[in-house]
């Protein structure tokens, strides 16, 4: 879906009303994406903390909005230069284009383009704040969305979806962002948590989601959109490659919940709901880059390999002591790495390209590409995030304060709360009072639920996924 790819000289492209009404759909389907992430988040965090979550995602869909507008759909889709970053004037404030103006190559407006590819820039960040639970100013978290998306997720997605990026140039394969979107996400949360450090009481108090029911709904939701997010990113379904991906969206996702859960079971002794979205939700993130070059059956495959993978990675923050809120690092990261990677076994060279994995008869040259993409984008991003972090720390202070972080953000951030106990205020004082003590018999809860050991959690939180663009189609000679 990225960038405008070669037709053949006696094509003639014309707009499709039925592609162009298919995507004003899938548009709307991820834009869902981000109110279902922030019920996602909201429902892991402690009640002091709902509306903080909620509105960390919320922001989004306005600072990237306008900046997508003024220049950032020209830095990602416009002219390339130098295979690292594109602009094209016409694309400054998005005046300069034609109202049935076709996407180059495909059948729908430039503006039905630009307008999917933006609910992919706003997710993506939004994705990040689920590491930041509890503890963040949220102006401070507005400026950073607005340096990171700039500095980080405009480049990076011309990368890897902009005609002329180096590594979509390279034949790195991501139908719809698991490299820009979650590893990108993964990665950048992994750097700010290095800058903003820990919740007061990591390790020591229980952290347990507040609302069960409200981390269902963002994951249903989430899956729901989800299949705008992936089956979209064809740009039509003239040729079904879009029907493959919407069905090993789904297939992935299920086999990634069961492998989550079978985890769990064997691991912890119980098959819990926070299992369940998790594990959804990693099979998302894992299937994201995969779902135009697989197979229902390689779908299955990445989907319990995710899961399982997944489930074990969210235990990492404990044994090396960085504060994932809701394990951002070991769901988006980690899902996003191992769906990149297993591209390179499992593509089978006939559906969004000729490209074959190993397993195939494609021998290791795909993986050797895929790699190059996981290794650079995670790097990039991590370090580029941790910079801007510590320069929108040291301009104003990243974190809240210590009383602020105790008595709940959401007062000192928003002045409300996000549930009135019979006119008592929605209960920073009750929290922490209500809250078993670790060891009194209650499972641990995962995501932000934090008991004694990561292990324990044995429903660990798992994140929403952003989604992407998907890749331009190849056209035989």
């Amino acid at each position: 879906m990225p960038p405008g790819i070669l037709t053949l000289a006696a094509d003639k492209v014309e707009l499709s009303p039925a592609n162009t009404g298919f995507m004003l759909i899938a548009t709307a389907l991820v834009m869902v994406m981000t109110p279902a992430l922030a019920f996602f988040y909201g429902g892991m965090v402690r009640v002091k903390s709902v509306l903080n979550m909620l509105m960390m995602s919320f922001i989004s869909l306005g600072l990237v909005t306008v900046l997508w507008v003024l220049y950032g759909f020209s830095l990602a889709f416009g002219t390339d230069h130098g295979s690292l970053i594109g602009w094209t004037g016409d694309y400054v404030g998005l005046s300069g284009i034609g109202l049935t103006e076709l996407w180059d190559g495909y059948t729908v407006p430039v503006y039905v383009f630009a307008a999917f590819q933006l609910m992919f820039a706003i997710l993506t960040p939004a994705l990040i704040s689920g590491a930041l639970a509890d503890r963040v100013k949220f102006s401070a978290w507005a400026l950073f969305i607005v340096l990171w998306v700039t500095v980080v997720y405009f480049p990076v997605a011309h990368w890897v979806w902009g005609a002329g990026g180096w590594l979509f140039e390279l034949g790195v394969i991501d139908f719809a962002g698991g490299t820009a979107v979650h590893i990108n996400a993964g990665a950048a949360a992994l750097g700010v948590i290095f800058v903003v450090g820990k919740r007061i009481g990591f390790k020591k108090d229980p952290m347990r989601p507040h609302s069960l029911p409200l981390v269902m709904l963002g994951a249903g939701l989430l899956w729901f959109g989800w299949f705008g997010f992936n089956a979209g990113s064809w740009l039509g379904n003239d040729d079904g490659v879009g029907a493959v991906a919407f069905l090993n969206t789904q297939v992935a996702t299920g086999a990634a919940m069961l492998g989550w859960l079978a985890y769990e079971k064997i691991r912890h002794g119980s098959f819990t709901t926070l299992g369940a979205a998790s594990g959804a939700v990693a099979g998302l993130v894992a299937i994201t880059p995969a779902c135009g070059s697989v197979s229902p059956l390689g779908s299955i495959a990445i989907g319990i390999i995710a899961g399982v993978l997944c489930a074990m990675a969210v235990g990492l923050k404990y044994k090396f002591g960085y504060d994932d809120s809701l394990d951002v690092v070991g769901v988006h990261l980690v899902g996003g790495v191992v769906g990149s990677l297993l591209i390179g076994f499992f593509a089978t060279g006939g559906v969004q390209s000729d490209a074959k994995g190993l397993f195939y008869g494609g021998g290791l040259a795909q993986l050797g590409k895929q790699s190059v993409g996981v290794v650079c984008v995670l790097l990039y991003s991590l370090v580029i995030s941790f910079i801007l972090a510590k320069v929108v720390d040291l301009v104003m202070g990243f974190r809240v304060s210590e009383d602020e972080e105790l008595a709940g953000v959401d007062q000192a951030a928003h002045a409300e709360t996000a549930y009135d106990y019979g006119g008592t205020g929605g209960g920073s004082a009750l929290t922490r009072t209500a809250a078993p003590a670790p060891g009194s018999g209650d499972t641990p809860a995962h995501g932000g639920a934090e008991g004694t050991d990561t292990a324990s959690q044995a429903g660990s939180s798992a994140q929403a996924q952003g989604g992407t663009p998907g890749k331009a189609k190849k056209v035989d000679a």
